[in-house]
């Protein structure tokens, strides 16, 4: 009597023991998860921050170093345009959205994220050069919109709930951004922003079986543990007990 006693009182402990931990393991993993999500962002943002800085302290003129098209001298551009900004303002408008886009591939998508930011920054860049207009371009505006549209149409092509609502997050808050791959203000490098739009769709759809969510067992899944088989045992250890 007193072993079955026992090992009731063990089974419900063990229930309520595991059921927290397994929840503080999941947490201390999206924890970690988080953090590493920051650490591009802020260090790109740093960077061209930085740039536009000392270029504003100490008067340089760096659009030399922006996107020349078709132009030998302009090539240094692909590596260097989206790191270079015409004024405070100017930067401004990028670092906001390329933090906020950029944490939010880095947690969600975390195993292409690299490889993604990477082809959107260096194929929208190269796209510039081969077909937009011959002036400098420069700022990471292009990169912003290959950013936007890899997260937009992830959503569409994965087509998993949690894709799909942070498609949807996407489009509420930069919605917007789709007028600016249209020619319409004078002295925008539209051309980037379409490049880099293009290039998110390719991305999105390329990587569309990678990071695939794996749903965490409480989420469709019932506890193993039969509540009503415990209580049951409970009672009759009760009425054990009390003969």
């Amino acid at each position: 009597m007193l072993e079955r006693q026992l090992l009731c009182t063990h089974e419900g402990l063990f229930f309520f023991i595991a059921a927290p931990t397994k929840t503080l393991y999941i947490m201390s993993e999206e924890k970690k998860k988080f953090i590493n999500s920051l650490k591009f962002p802020i260090l790109f943002v740093f960077f061209i921050s930085a740039i536009e800085i000392l270029s504003y302290v100490f008067d340089l003129n760096l659009v030399q170093l922006g996107i020349l098209p078709r132009n030998f001298s302009g090539l240094i551009g692909i590596f260097t345009a989206p790191l270079i900004h015409s004024n405070l303002e100017h930067l401004y408008s990028n670092v906001i959205p390329v933090f906020v886009l950029g944490v939010s591939i880095f947690y969600f998508y975390p195993i292409s994220s690299k490889k993604v930011s990477l082809i959107i920054y260096f194929c929208t860049n190269i796209l510039v050069w081969l077909f937009a207009r011959e002036n400098y371009h420069i700022g990471a505006s292009g990169f912003v919109y290959g950013l936007f549209s890899y997260l937009f149409f992830s959503g569409i092509f994965r087509k998993d709930k949690r894709a799909i609502t942070l498609s949807l997050l996407t489009i509420f808050i930069y919605g917007g951004l789709v007028y600016g791959i249209f020619p319409i203000k004078q002295g925008v490098s539209w051309e980037s922003h379409l490049f880099g739009f293009l290039i998110g769709i390719f991305t999105a759809y390329f990587f569309r079986k990678t990071d695939v969510y794996k749903k965490y067992d409480w989420e469709d899944e019932e506890l193993d543990v039969d509540v009503r088989n415990l209580k049951i045992t409970h009672k009759r250890n009760l009425e054990d007990l009390e003969k």
